[in-house]
């Protein structure tokens, strides 16, 4: 197992176990909240899989990843907690998911020769539309097109980051480590600070 399926498989872990935490906030059942940890883990992915080329998309072939999902949405939907717990722990594994999957949507361009501006792109939709589709699914607006969130743009600095750092041949374990630390710590401080793009 190399370093890129290691980030990816730890990206499923979070972003399932975050879609069955939306899912609880709207008291879905457990068939609802394994609908929302699979779209929140693989709706990025799958898109992103389908623009660049590839077939069948990833996961199809990766009972590995499917067993996370399930697993993680079994024990995620038997935890009790209070709402305002709930909250804060979408918070957090949701800041590191994006710094996850950015890294992973660009590895995965890159290795099937997207060039360097699009594998961006590709990195940034792999983070954040799961998310996107989640909520829609919870009949939500989009996090993601929400002022004050600054989803996309965390994702595409720290991207653009890991970019650079491999461009300068700097360790890939590395690179990655420092971009979704990145990531994670702009969605992060762009949260607690309110900090948002201009609004039409």
């Amino acid at each position: 197992m190399d370093t890129l399926q290691i980030f990816s498989y730890t990206g499923v872990f979070v972003f399932a176990v975050t879609g069955v935490l939306k899912a609880r906030t709207k008291r879905f059942d457990i068939f609802g909240a394994s609908v929302l940890a699979f779209c929140m883990a693989y709706g990025g992915g799958t898109l992103r899989d389908l623009l660049i080329g590839i077939r069948p998309v990833n996961w199809v072939n990766d009972n590995v990843a499917i067993v996370i999902v399930l697993t993680s949405t079994i024990i995620t939907f038997f935890f009790k907690l209070n709402s305002s717990l709930i909250k804060k722990l979408i918070f957090w594994i949701d800041a590191f998911g994006i710094g996850l999957f950015t890294v992973v949507g660009i590895q995965v361009a890159l290795r099937n020769s997207i060039p360097t501006g699009y594998a961006l792109i590709m990195g940034m939709i792999t983070a954040t539309f799961g998310g996107l589709f989640c909520d829609v699914l919870c009949n939500k607006v989009p996090a993601l097109l929400k002022p004050g969130q600054l989803y996309a743009t965390a994702c595409l600095i720290g991207g653009g980051l890991y970019l650079i750092m491999i461009k300068y041949q700097l360790q890939t374990e590395t690179s990655m480590i420092i971009s979704v630390l990145i990531t994670a710590s702009i969605r992060i401080y762009a949260i607690r600070k309110k900090l948002q793009l201009p609004v039409i």
